[in-house]
């Protein structure tokens, strides 16, 4: 199971993503589903939030890494997903994928 809560900040005109449980299986279509909505409201999302986050899938970490490239910052405690976050991170982003720059989801 996963929970995706949006936060909307109106001042700075963007939104992070608080997910709590499961990123694997089904949850990965659904989170990419959701994102694709929200760019679809031509709203930024600037931050995910995973700290409630207990596992991630190869295609969940997928996912992660493709909204990393596209500027989205990801946020995470413990020492799994933390791992999974300095992994993703560590290469660097794209030119093309810098802060906000492509709004592209697979």
């Amino acid at each position: 199971m996963l929970k995706i809560t949006s936060q909307l900040d109106p001042a700075r005109e963007d939104m992070s993503l608080v997910l709590e449980g499961r990123l694997a299986g089904p949850w990965v279509e659904e989170l990419r589903t959701y994102c694709r909505r929200v760019l679809g409201t031509q709203q930024r999302c600037t931050m995910i939030d995973l700290t409630g986050v207990t596992f991630v899938d190869a295609e969940g970490k997928t996912l992660l890494a493709q909204l990393w490239q596209q500027g989205v910052e990801l946020q995470a405690s413990g020492c799994l997903i933390r791992c999974l976050v300095e992994d993703i991170t560590k290469a660097g982003r794209t030119a093309c994928g810098g802060p906000h720059g492509s709004k592209r989801l697979s």
